[in-house]
């Protein structure tokens, strides 16, 4: 099997680690050097040496990642063997495998996966039924709680908070009842039936007997579980790839350990070292790794750039977050007309969402264009997720989660009391809520308002349902027409204040029913697309070639991003290092992140700290980060607001301005 790639293109860590196809194999990655090339001839080396390419799996964290590996993958090897690769995320993985198995769980087989809107509202409900509007606890921070415990293995029972393990129960036991799973879930299960299940595991192990995990710094301890239950013995072909420097998740339950102690989950695993950089200049390079090797237990690499010096790190005295934004502002617009740059060179990054309005502010004032990084996903509007929740009764009318989210909506005369009732008989008669509207004995009790309105919603669910399975429809037009037939559109858009919002509601219906059309054209049935979708809902990257202009975005959110101009915002201590960090010990993390939004900048990299800055309403002092003694002085222009703003302007700088505003004169001619 040939593919387009070849080892002399390959500096000599990538070819070690490109034909390093047996037994554990650690890639240790760090930042700019060529990982996900790597990874991909690694793959591509395997159909050489005629690895089948079905038993070849490679699971990464988002779909976007997933969706650009297979892409990558596909470009270098035939378009068929690429097919039959299996790449895609940790929770798509556990679809697959409890798809294959759940029953042995005890749940039946057309399991709904529910999305983080479901699991608010679910918490909702059950804060009211269990007192907790007088106890003003916010439905997130109970669903933190309970999944940074699944996590860990921790019972739902055994929360350190009463109140929140009394809640964790109710909110399981109702999942049950309603044959739902989290996302939580969704690892948690396929670990144990891999676990429990020995025909289940091995049938497992000889499907995919090469396995690849990038990003490997952010898996938990239940992904490492769950890898330890796919990967066995004798060979363990595993091939982990990550940089203990860039874990930054703590917070959601990675654990630096996986990579840290690689070497106590499997047996001595061949660790290859990608330490040649090819984004960043020397002098940004330097920078990093003079901060980074303070972290004490890390893995040893010093990554060495291929590029020069380049200009040095500039580090800026605010007077305040005013003056900040307005100076990155006006820099920006100096260097897109002196340098000829475009927009989308230029980012700013900063610890939280709340620095970015200044930002905002004195970009809007410029007219400069600039894209924001985590906005609404498009899956928590209400009209798409209203109509996936149509398109799961077509396929199984069953499942409790989106028959409740749709019962009335729109309103048929199907109020609250009715949905109540509903849940209660089919609580008590161990059916789902569907069997309950289908049930006679339940209707009976009915008032004949809310009867009919039952039996009418009922006919026109199973009628469209009878559609796709006996007269074999394809299951878009049939959607369409449901939604067309319950004149959903007239009543969503009553409730829209300006036309475009009632236009993006359109388009949002519009879109859903358009991605299953596709998706069927594939030849994938409608269980796959509302499981595609599910998981298409999780915690998801923006996908920013998409927007235009300067990106705005979190430290956190840039992992995996470059780009050729940064300016790094904020670095004083309680913002970064975060406040929180001090207090709970996770200073190196702190570190980490700020490493990580250093080795984004290609060419350019300025890093600002204000000595006051507003905070809640209030004018608050601020002191520089601690971090910023820690780095190293060789390549770094310590430098003020005022200093700059004095500064006379040198012959250069006139003539990049006077040849600036010259091409900013031809542009509008």
């Amino acid at each position: 099997m040939a593919s387009s790639f070849s080892f002399d293109s390959l500096n000599q860590a990538q070819r070690e680690a490109v034909g390093s196809l047996d037994g554990p194999v650690m890639l240790l990655a760090g930042a700019g050097t060529g990982k996900t090339r790597t990874v991909t001839c690694r793959i591509a080396h395997m159909l050489e040496k005629r690895i089948p390419a079905s038993e070849i799996l490679a699971v990464t964290f988002t779909n976007k990642a997933a969706s650009e590996m297979r892409e990558r993958i596909a470009g270098m090897v035939s378009k068929k063997s690429a097919e039959e690769m299996t790449v895609c995320t940790f929770h798509s993985l556990c679809v697959r495998i409890l798809r294959g198995g759940i029953e042995k769980l005890g749940y039946k087989k057309n399991f709904s996966i529910c999305s983080h809107s479901d699991q608010v509202g679910l918490m909702k409900q059950l804060l009211v039924r269990k007192g907790g509007t007088s106890e003003k606890v916010k439905p997130e921070e109970v669903l933190s709680a309970i999944s940074k415990g699944k996590n860990k293995g921790i019972d739902p029972a055994s929360l350190e908070d009463e109140y929140f393990a009394m809640l964790a129960v109710a909110y399981q036991n109702e999942l049950r009842a309603q044959n739902a799973v989290d996302f939580d879930d969704l690892l948690l299960l396929a670990e144990q039936i891999l676990r429990e299940h020995a025909d289940v595991r091995d049938m497992f192990r000889q499907r995919f007997t090469r396995v690849t995990v990038d990003e490997f710094q952010d898996t938990n301890a239940l992904q490492m579980q769950l890898l330890q239950q796919l990967v066995g013995p004798p060979n363990y072909h595993v091939c982990v790839v990550g940089d203990d420097d860039q874990s930054i998740y703590g917070w959601r339950g990675a654990e630096v350990a996986n990579i840290l102690q690689f070497e106590k989950f499997f047996p001595n695993p061949k660790v290859i070292r990608l330490e040649e950089n090819y984004r960043s200049t020397h002098a940004v390079l330097h920078t990093a790794n003079s901060l980074i090797k303070h972290n004490t237990g890390r893995r040893e690499k010093i990554l060495r750039s291929t590029r020069k010096a380049g200009d040095p790190v500039r580090i800026v005295a605010m007077p305040g977050d005013e003056e900040e934004a307005e100076f990155i502002a006006e820099e920006i617009m100096a260097d897109k007309g002196a340098v000829g740059r475009e927009w989308e060179d230029f980012a700013i990054l900063f610890r939280t969402n709340s620095q970015s309005r200044k930002l905002e502010l004195a970009m809007r004032e410029r007219k400069i264009p600039y894209r924001m990084v985590g906005a609404q996903s498009f899956y928590d509007r209400r009209e798409v997720r209203d109509v996936l929740g149509y398109a799961q009764l077509l396929a199984s009318p069953d499942a409790d989660v989106p028959l409740l989210r749709v019962l009335n909506a729109p309103n048929r005369g199907i109020g609250q009391t009715t949905a109540v009732l509903a849940t209660d008989w089919s609580r008590e008669h161990e059916q789902s809520v569907w069997q309950a509207l289908c049930d006679p004995n339940f209707t009976d009790q009915l008032g004949p308002k809310a009867t009919n309105a039952v039996q009418e919603f009922v006919a026109t669910i199973a009628g469209a349902k009878n559609r796709i399975e006996i007269a074999k429809e394809n299951p878009a037009d049939v959607l369409h027409a449901l939604i067309k037939q319950i004149e959903y559109l007239p009543w969503i858009e009553r409730a829209c204040k300006t036309d475009s919002e009632r236009q993006q509601r359109g388009e949002g219906i519009a879109s859903v029913i358009d991605s299953l059309r596709k998706h069927t054209e594939k030849g994938k049935g409608l269980q796959s697309f509302i499981d595609h979708s599910a998981l298409a809902s999780e915690r998801e990257d923006d996908d920013l070639e998409k927007k235009h202009g300067v990106t705005l975005i979190t430290l956190h959110a840039s992992k995996g991003l470059e780009f050729p101009i940064v300016f790094l915002v904020g670095l004083e201590e309680g913002f970064l290092p975060h406040t929180r960090s001090i207090a709970e010990g996770t200073k190196d993390e702190e570190r980490r992140l700020l490493y990580v939004g250093i080795t984004r900048a290609q060419d350019n990299l300025t890093m600002t700290y204000c000595a006051t800055r507003i905070k809640w309403g209030q004018e608050t002092g601020c002191q520089p980060s601690s971090f910023i003694g820690e780095l190293d002085d060789e390549f770094l222009d310590h430098t003020t607001y005022d200093d700059i703003l004095g500064a006379a302007p040198s012959t250069d700088e006139l003539a990049d301005f006077f040849g600036g505003l010259k091409n900013l004169l031809d542009d509008n001619d």
